[in-house]
């Protein structure tokens, strides 16, 4: 050899050092927990991380049982259990098995760690120890957890969001997902809706033209929106704004169409009040001119009538007189009703009791000789009901034209249910229900105009006037009704 040289031996000896030198380096400053165990299952060593989660230096560990260092004060968990089991099972194997658990630190705080366990055989096959490695995953997993949790919030916003509805169609349009406020608004539950086909919630009449627009739309301009109404479950319509998008894939492909109605029930009712009230102020003002244009020439044929009747003329001829008087009487007190309809009446405004105000107007209906008599009144009154600002005589007028309203739909006798309510502090609420025969659905938009009656007689002026007096008073009243179902008219007054 040359001079200065170092024997291969030698080298050997000294790369073997540096590398079991640079090993231990690695294992002891590892991030992971690292733990080696004999074919006993005792500990032969762990690394710093081990001590820093488990808060026993190795020196207190080595040659103890593995399960009593890792979940020392701990007991006899289901996870120790479980534990040994998933390592027996790697051992008898020979093969390496992941398994999460909690440990305690020595801050006496549970870590969540995630171990890898492998088997360490010998050159003839035979298990000489085990290598434990755990991954200290407790903050991901409470990052996880927390993302969870933002989710779950999220999905309880949403689903508790009544005036929307989300569903999702493929291309077949069979329903894939039914969530956000579909329950509410549409009645089905999931399990009665998934996989429908999409035109059960459209009508049937109409339901194929309607979705191969929407569809086509969607196809071509990437989105639909527009007023139309969707079918519930019980088969009623509901007024909704729809929106329609595209429902791609992560690659971009149309894999379905994802469905938003908004229910605009009450948005429609509120136009429908605003347009009510402006036609009705329109016919108010035409019905006073006329009113007025009629008064006069009746006035001079009533009093030429009056100069005719006193005058000595044959029986048949006063007869004659007698009838055009009525006739003259007729037209009078029509003049005079559309002359109530359309004059704005001042209120004179005091503290009054709404249960005052129906008991009061009951025996006014009882005593009317022309209505069914075989007809009852349920009262369902809520005690001590706050105070409304109304006018007595008004609000009277308003109650018992309902209650009539009510007889009137129950010739052959029938059930009158009047129920008062306090709604949410805010509101005097009236609801007078009958099992009459009903309003067809066509009617009940014209039900508060002028001159509209489903009667062969009546002037078709009395639920318009009573619509001005519950207006006057800052109030509202609607109604429902069903063909030979009945009606209920509830009427709304705001408290002092």
């Amino acid at each position: 050899m040359n001079g200065g040289s170092i024997p291969l031996s030698r080298f050997y000896i000294i790369l073997n050092t540096h590398m079991k030198d640079m090993f231990s380096s690695l294992i002891e400053n590892a991030a992971v927990l690292v733990i080696y165990l004999d074919k006993n299952k005792n500990i032969v060593l762990y690394n710093k991380k081990t001590t820093d989660v488990i808060g026993l230096k190795y020196a207190q560990a080595k040659g103890k049982n593995w399960l009593e260092v890792l979940f020392r004060g701990a007991g006899k968990t289901i996870k120790k259990e479980m534990f040994k089991a998933v390592l027996d099972e790697a051992l008898t194997y020979k093969r390496a098995k992941d398994f999460e658990c909690h440990l305690l630190n020595k801050g006496g705080n549970l870590r969540h760690i995630s171990w890898n366990i492998t088997p360490i055989l010998s050159k003839t096959n035979h298990v000489q120890g085990s290598l434990l490695i755990g991954h200290d995953i407790t903050e991901i997993h409470e990052r996880e957890n927390s993302i969870k949790n933002i989710d779950g919030s999220l999905k309880n916003i949403i689903s508790s969001i009544d005036e929307y509805a989300l569903y999702v169609t493929n291309l077949d349009g069979l329903i894939t997902y039914f969530g956000m406020g579909c329950a509410t608004m549409l009645g089905y539950s999931k399990p009665e809706i998934i996989f429908k086909h999409v035109s059960i919630l459209h009508n049937p009449n109409k339901a194929a033209a309607e979705l191969s627009l929407i569809l086509e739309h969607v196809r071509l301009f990437n989105k639909f929106e527009s007023e139309l109404e969707l079918i519930n479950k019980a088969g009623s319509a509901i007024p909704v704004w729809l929106t329609v998008n595209q429902f791609l894939d992560t690659n971009g492909k149309l894999t379905g169409y994802i469905f938003i109605a908004k229910d605009i029930t009450e948005t429609k009712k509120l136009e429908y009040q605003v347009f009510q009230s402006e036609k009705l102020a329109a016919l108010g003002q035409l019905s006073a001119g006329m009113a007025h244009e009629i008064n006069n020439p009746l006035f001079v044929i009533s009093g030429k009538l009056q100069m005719l009747k006193q005058e000595k003329l044959a029986l048949e001829f006063k007869k004659e007189l007698d009838l055009i008087d009525s006739q003259v009487n007729r037209i009078s007190k029509l003049v005079n009703h559309i002359l109530k309809f359309a004059r704005k009446t001042t209120l004179t405004l005091e503290a009054v009791n709404i249960n005052e105000i129906i008991e009061a107007v009951l025996p006014l209906v009882r005593y009317n000789k022309s209505l069914p008599a075989k007809v009852e009144i349920k009262k369902h009154f809520q005690k001590n009901m706050p105070k409304i600002s109304g006018d007595p005589d008004q609000l009277q007028e308003v109650f018992l034209n309902m209650i009539i309203n009510a007889y009137q739909s129950m010739p052959d006798g029938g059930i009158i249910k009047i129920t008062t309510s306090n709604l949410s502090n805010r509101y005097a609420q009236v609801q007078i229900t009958d099992t009459g025969e009903g309003i067809p659905e066509a009617n009940l938009k014209n039900v508060f105009m002028p001159f509209f009656s489903t009667k062969g007689y009546g002037t078709g002026l009395g639920l318009s006037i009573c619509h001005n007096i519950v207006k006057g008073h800052n109030g509202s009243i609607e109604l429902e009704s069903r063909v030979n179902q009945g009606t209920t008219f509830t009427v709304k007054l705001p408290f002092m």
